[in-house]
C-alpha cells in the first residue's frame, strides 16, 4: 500500500520537478522566465494521478470467482495471512 501511494504521490509531484529543474536550467543559460504557473501544475498532476487510477483498474487481477479465506491463527500462534482460492465447481 505504501508503494502505490508513493508512486502517486510521484506522479503528482512530477510536473513541479519538471517545472522547476527546466526554470533553473533556463535561469542559468540567461532566459527570463515568468511566473509559475501552480495551476497548469497541479491540473498536470491530478491528470496524471487520474490515469494511474484508471492504469489501476484496468490492468489489476479481477477475484471475482474466487473465494476468499481469511487469515487465520495455527496452533503454533503463526498468523497464516488471508488469500483467494478458486471456487470449486461441483461436478455433476
Amino acid at each position: 500500500m505504501l508503494r502505490v501511494f508513493l508512486i502517486r504521490s510521484a506522479l503528482i509531484a512530477a510536473p513541479f520537478v519538471v517545472w522547476f529543474v527546466w526554470s533553473a536550467w533556463a535561469r542559468r543559460n540567461g532566459r527570463e522566465m515568468g511566473a509559475t504557473p501552480w495551476a497548469w501544475l497541479a491540473a498536470a498532476g491530478a491528470v496524471l494521478f487520474g490515469l494511474s487510477l484508471m492504469a489501476s483498474a484496468v490492468f489489476q487481477s479481477d477475484n471475482r470467482g474466487q473465494t476468499y479465506v481469511p487469515a487465520e491463527v495455527g496452533e503454533d500462534g503463526r498468523v497464516s495471512p488471508g488469500h483467494f482460492e478458486k471456487k470449486e465447481t461441483p461436478t455433476p
